[in-house]
């Protein structure tokens, strides 16, 4: 055990001054910046290449599968399905988390609308129209306490 130690620590002491010593003049660096661009340029490629493959690969089998389908749905005179393209507004997902989320110009436009609703356009039966009233009657005192006040002659 002790000899494995010491090979590994002689060992990499002896790597890095065989490194040092081989090349000082710093144009193998620039050598291996270009190879290794290459090499990447290479695998992107190699996987661009792969991805297209597959894509074929399931165009094809798909298109197969819907041979056979139309094939079957010929044997026994059943109707294709319509596929339906999503008209409808998505339903609101159960589960809150996964929810959209909105921008803040929704959100703007939603607290302004409340804003709105408030005091504007509320539900008769609602808190709304006894807001409306009290304010009414504050205004109507202050404005009876000036008249009182204020006498034109």
């Amino acid at each position: 055990m002790a000899a494995f130690i010491a090979k590994q620590m002689v060992g990499n002491q002896l790597n890095a001054v065989k490194g040092a010593a081989g090349g000082g003049d710093g144009g193998d660096d620039e050598n291996d910046k270009e190879k290794e661009e290459e090499a990447e340029r290479e695998r992107q490629e190699a996987i661009r290449e792969a991805e297209e493959r597959r894509k074929e690969k399931h165009r094809k089998m798909e298109e197969e599968r819907e041979k056979m389908r139309q094939e079957i749905r010929d044997k026994y005179n059943i109707k294709k399905k319509e596929e339906v393209v999503e008209a409808a507004p998505p339903q609101e997902e159960p589960n809150p988390l996964m929810r959209k989320k909105k921008t803040p110009e929704e959100l703007a436009a939603e607290a302004e609308q409340e804003d709105l609703d408030d005091f504007t356009n509320g539900d008769p039966s609602s808190g709304n129209r006894k807001l409306k009233n009290t304010i009414e009657t504050q205004v109507n005192e202050i404005k009876t306490q000036i008249e009182g006040k204020c006498s034109l002659q």
